[in-house]
């Protein structure tokens, strides 16, 4: 038996030898690949792919830039062949076929490639007109952008989207007579592409509108009553820079304005600076957002049915330190050039807005010389030619004009009165701190004030009720009564918060007492009285309310002030 099986089992390999017999050729020809399609980043690369086949095989790519390795072989199982691709330069998807032939059998890869990818725009710079439009931005793209806007005047109004053929851009009006730039950032991975926009400023002069400014200078004058200062804010800054809160107060909100409306407050004087934002010193162009924020703040007076004044305030003492003749064409040039802006933009407010052309312009030396004045009553009729030069609400808008240093005795002796093409429409502005001691001298000694401290030690023996009458019946007659009413700008008394219990309750109501005089005998002469606030509640301070939250911080003192109205 065993012999048997022997023989048998040489005869079955004989056949298998004589006869050439294999898996490959008596099995079922097969053919399998691991994937049907495969992709390629744009940078290219290597991808591994597996076929299983018992038959002879080949592989060849339809594309260049699609190469298999390696490209033949013996079927022998699972077989393995790589499949490079070339960086994509091009801006189109590329596809290439892969054929894999085994014996009788065949299949085809598919291999796709991204494009480069791809970020065009039609246009790289944009002129819009003044009045603001919707902006359309043609381009082409590959993939998803991110859009950056450098400038608060241009919004998006589509949201983004992959391979937008269009973009919309609202285009908000420029109120300013300058033109102005801003720049839209359209970004796809590491490719950007930048769209200049420039946006023509509205017309310097246009046609005078006597629409919603009826009330001239005496008129207005009886509407503005008592007023409030937001002092210290707005005008913050030195020679060279400036920010709203870089003297301590908060920045200024509605809630405040809404406070001090609250309080009894019928006018606001916004003292503003204005050199240290400007963006171009050859055309002394306004950067666009400070003049937005200064039209926050008007709003905030304008919404609340309150007047507004808006100045060119101290701002570094460029101007109002410096009325002398060798500066004086320098000086004006900017001076015309700033007023001309501000007027522009806000030409369209009612008679709720006025302008006021300086603050306190002075010598170092006291006492103004002719050149002095001679200078300061330049900066006046530059102001009053810059606004009315505008037209539109500015040909009637009531515009204030200061005397020298704001001085009372020297608006009588040297004030002259600019020029104006629209009749009854100037101010005069004065500010009032007298006595100096009680007023603004730190020095801890004169506290009191009043015919009722008359002979205290630290008691003022100046300034009391009838020099205050003086000064403003002075006013009256020389101004108010020629058709010129007064603003009475600034005025107030310091408080001390560092005395013993009696001697403090005498300052405080010494204080009331002034506030509530001094404004009375304002009214009662034809001046618009309007309180200096800067916003520092404590010791030596003039603030009356919170900046912070519009709070009053000083009641009796508010009092004081607005019963004096009533």
């Amino acid at each position: 038996m065993k012999t048997y099986c022997r023989i048998l089992l040489c005869l079955l390999l004989l056949l298998a030898v004589g006869y050439g017999c294999s898996d490959n050729d008596t099995a079922e020809p097969q053919l399998i690949i691991s994937a049907e399609e495969i992709a390629f980043k744009t940078v290219g690369g290597t991808k591994t792919m597996h076929i299983r086949t018992n038959q002879q095989w080949k592989v060849s790519s339809s594309e260049t830039w699609c190469t298999v390795a390696p490209v033949s072989g013996e079927g022998t199982g699972t077989i393995k062949f790589d499949v490079v691709a070339t960086e994509n330069t091009t801006n189109d998807i590329r596809t290439a076929i892969i054929t894999v032939t085994a014996g009788s059998l065949s299949k085809q890869i598919k291999v796709n490639q991204a494009l480069k990818d791809l970020l065009v725009v039609k246009k790289d710079k944009y002129e819009v007109s003044a009045e603001g439009e919707d902006m359309v931005v043609e381009l082409q793209a590959t993939g998803q952008y991110a859009i950056s806007i450098k400038a608060d005047w241009i919004a998006e109004v589509q949201t983004k989207a992959i391979s937008d053929t269009q973009k919309t851009f609202k285009i908000k009006p420029n109120n300013a007579y300058a033109s102005r730039e801003g720049t839209i950032e359209i970004t796809l991975r590491d490719i950007t592409e930048t769209v200049k926009v420039i946006q023509s400023g509205i017309s310097l002069n246009i046609p005078s509108d006597k629409n919603g400014m009826n009330s001239d200078a005496l008129v207005l004058a009886t509407k503005m009553k008592v007023g409030w200062n937001l002092g210290n804010s707005l005008e913050a800054c030195n020679a060279t820079s400036a920010n709203e809160t870089m003297w301590g107060n908060p920045k200024t909100t509605k809630q405040l304005i809404d406070g001090v409306k609250a309080a009894g407050f019928k006018t606001v004087r916004i003292p503003c600076a204005w050199s240290g934002y400007i963006v171009n010193h050859e055309t002394y162009k306004i950067d666009d957002a400070w003049l937005s924020r200064v039209k926050e703040v008007v709003d905030y007076c304008v919404e609340n049915d309150m007047y507004a004044i808006v100045n060119i305030h101290w701002d570094g003492g460029w101007r109002d330190e410096n009325p002398v003749k060798d500066k004086q064409e320098e000086i004006n040039k900017k001076h015309k050039a700033l007023w001309e802006q501000i007027a522009v933009y806000f030409r369209d407010y009612d008679e709720h807005l006025l302008f006021a052309g300086t603050n306190e312009v002075t010598s170092s030396s006291g006492n103004p010389t002719a050149e002095n004045i001679e200078v300061q009553l330049s900066f006046n009729q530059v102001f009053v030619n810059a606004v009315r030069s505008t037209g539109g609400h500015n040909a009637w808008r009531n515009l204030i004009v200061q005397a020298y240093n704001t001085n009372i005795n020297q608006a009588v002796q040297y004030l002259k009165m600019p020029i104006d093409p629209t009749p009854d429409r100037l101010m005069v502005e004065v500010h009032y701190y007298d006595p100096w001691e009680f007023c603004l001298k730190e020095d801890g000694y004169t506290y009191l004030w009043g015919s009722e401290f008359a002979g205290n030690p630290n008691a003022a023996t100046l300034g009391m009720e009838d020099w205050v009458d003086e000064q403003f019946l002075k006013m009256k007659t020389n101004f108010v009564d020629k058709g010129y009413p007064v603003i009475m700008g600034e005025y107030g008394a310091h408080l001390r918060t560092d005395l013993p219990e009696i001697p403090q309750q005498n300052h405080i109501k010494s204080r009331n007492n002034y506030l509530n005089y001094v404004t009375k005998s304002a009214l009662a002469y034809g001046l618009v009285p309007i309180y200096w606030d800067n916003g520092n509640t404590g010791h030596y301070g003039f603030g009356l309310f919170d900046r912070s939250n519009g709070n009053q911080a000083h009641s009796d003192a508010i009092q004081a002030i607005v019963s004096a109205a009533q």
